[in-house]
């Protein structure tokens, strides 16, 4: 298992970087790994789409799919914008979750 360190906080990641323990997981580190994914910050609307797919993988054991996404909590057009590049997986990653299975 790998380790990073952000914030002064060591974190066990996978080896594409998602967190495998989520009780590490804070506000600051994601904010940190918004950064590194090429989000210089985390608006309310980023917010907003993190706090639901934490709340919905807690629910459900899983992620949501983008479509899921876009009935509950923001249009797919907002949230390609929001996390350019990969929505699910950038947004996954900066929410502390896994990967989702449904991206390569």
């Amino acid at each position: 298992m790998a380790t990073k360190t952000i914030a002064g906080v060591t974190l066990d990641i996978t080896e594409e970087g998602y967190l495998t323990n989520p009780a590490q997981w804070n506000k600051t580190i994601a904010a940190e790994l918004a950064k590194e994914e090429g989000i210089p910050e985390l608006t309310p609307a980023h917010w907003k789409v993190i706090e639901f797919l934490q709340q919905d993988y807690r629910e459900k054991g899983a992620l949501p799919t983008i479509r899921r996404i876009n009935v509950a909590c923001v249009p797919t057009k907002e949230f390609y914008v929001l996390f350019p590049g990969g929505p699910l997986k950038k947004a996954a990653k900066i929410a502390g979750l896994p990967k989702p299975a449904s991206c390569v």
